[in-house]
């Protein structure tokens, strides 16, 4: 009579090399904390500067299109508080192409690593998202010091407690669906350059006019008014401009009083996340599908 018992619960065999995905990731946050300080010493490994390039590049090129946009063609005459509007704008910008951008590199970057160990692979475009996080935080503060200064300067009215939570949770949204969007975009297009690395040159093709595909340098009453009607409606399909808006709202309004598109902000921002969480659910089924080959092709 055999002495072999049926094996419990937890000692069931599993597929190797095959995990849960993001929620593995969430589960092995240590091992996501080295990952990112790795990401962060090689990134500042012999820089003189090391994190202060989070303040100089965003201000050098927040200077440049604000000459370019705002006082060489003259966008700014005409509305009220356009360097707030504008540099809200390009932390949005700036923030989902950061993420964007590494995320699609980072498998690659990371070959060694992968060909020798098991862990999830999720976990380097997840990585992607705290560093672009560290960097995001010195603009954040740049910013709300350059909003304050303008409200003092121009003597705006003070917004109340309710006005200034609204601007808080507008400012929270926008980062959460940018975060959610380039998390699920990152996922695809970092498993399509392990097999084909023209997607790196894609993405940075996309990321080269995404700043004109939101109302970042303009406003959006100019494609409302300009573009015919599906146009925008395809326009404000788009969960950067809709984040670009929350945070227009969140910095750019409560100092000025110009009227603005931004009535129906709550059905866009839900639209938003839906779009955001249809990219993230087929970026997970992309990478899923294709990471047991990962470690062949790299």
């Amino acid at each position: 009579m055999s002495s072999q018992t049926p094996l419990s619960a937890p000692d069931k065999l599993t597929v190797p090399g095959r995990g849960k995905g993001l929620i593995d990731v969430f589960r092995q946050r240590y091992l996501l904390k080295l990952i990112v300080k790795k990401e962060l010493r090689v990134r500042y490994h012999g820089s003189v500067l090391g994190m202060m390039w989070s303040y100089v590049k965003p201000a050098t090129q927040f200077v440049v299109y604000f000459l370019a946009m705002g006082v060489f063609l003259a966008l700014g005459r005409n509305h009220p508080g356009y360097a707030v509007y504008l540099f809200s704008g390009m932390v949005v910008i700036n923030y989902f192409s950061e993420i964007l951008s590494n995320a699609t590199r980072t498998l690659v970057w990371n070959a060694p690593l992968i060909k020798k160990i098991y862990l999830p692979r999720e976990m380097f475009p997840v990585a992607s998202i705290w560093v672009a996080m560290v960097h995001l935080f010195p603009q954040l503060l740049v910013l709300l010091v350059g909003t304050l200064a303008y409200g003092y300067i121009y003597q705006s009215p003070i917004p109340d407690f309710m006005m200034f939570a609204r601007s808080v949770g507008a400012i929270f949204l926008g980062t959460l669906m940018v975060t959610i969007l380039s998390l699920g975009l990152g996922l695809i297009f970092g498993t399509f350059n392990v097999f084909f690395r023209d997607s790196e040159n894609l993405v940075d093709l996309l990321l080269l006019v995404a700043v004109w595909m939101s109302p970042v340098l303009y406003p959006l009453k100019m494609v409302a008014e300009n573009a015919p009607a599906w146009v925008y409606d395809l326009y404000i399909l788009n969960p950067v401009t809709i984040a670009v808006e929350l945070f227009h709202y969140g910095f750019w309004l409560p100092i000025t009083t110009a009227p603005e598109h931004m009535e129906n902000l709550l059905a866009m921002t839900g639209l938003g996340f839906l779009v955001s969480f249809v990219f993230l659910l087929i970026g997970q089924w992309v990478f899923r599908r294709h990471e047991g080959n990962f470690a062949q092709e790299l």
